[in-house]
């Protein structure tokens, strides 16, 4: 499952947004890849908070599905054994 649309992010600040995804992971600098791409540092930090909140949401959908499962089991739980 992809959780960042790249193609949106790619038209959005018009540049290749896989490439910089790659070379973050491989643990490139960002002054480095603004230099190679042409990108400026601000457009950079702004297509990371992009990526980072993508990634904070979908953890966030994440919980909140596993925790409304968790939640009942609890509460039967707890009604089933209330001096635990």
């Amino acid at each position: 499952m992809q959780i960042i649309n790249t193609d949106k992010l790619s038209k959005k600040y018009r540049t290749n947004v896989p490439s910089l995804i790659r070379a973050w992971k491989k643990g490139v600098s960002d002054l480095e890849i603004s230099y190679r791409t042409g990108v400026d540092l601000i457009t950079l930090n702004r297509i990371k908070s992009d990526i980072e909140l993508a990634h904070r949401r979908a953890r966030l959908e994440r919980k909140r599905g596993v925790s409304a499962d968790v939640q009942l089991h609890t509460k039967r739980h707890i009604l089933l054994r209330p001096l635990m």
